[in-house]
């Protein structure tokens, strides 16, 4: 058994408040769930900046390429999203 751990930084470039800010993140983790099956996704820090936050992200499965092949799909899609950048994004595997 693999479980994949990403902590994701986001920077968004337009919010001008944090209610901006949370709507933007909200509706990206929504539709990060309605995508992809059986991971588990959270805002875990910066919850009081605007411009900036911080995701952690956790997949098991069978085998590592599995698990890096559903991480490496997941930061894609947030790439794909026009209105947020990826700042950091840091990925471990910790196999039992």
């Amino acid at each position: 058994m693999v479980v994949g751990v990403a902590k994701i930084v986001l920077y968004f470039p337009e919010p001008n408040s944090l209610k901006s800010k949370r709507q933007i993140l909200r509706a990206l983790i929504q539709k990060i769930e309605a995508n992809f099956k059986r991971i588990s996704i959270a805002e875990v820090d910066g919850h009081d900046l605007w411009q900036n936050a911080v995701i952690g992200l956790s997949v098991v499965g069978k085998d590592q390429a599995m698990v890096d092949s559903k991480v490496t799909s997941v930061l894609s899609f947030i790439q794909k999203n026009g209105s947020l950048e990826i700042i950091n994004a840091e990925v471990d595997y910790l196999n039992y």
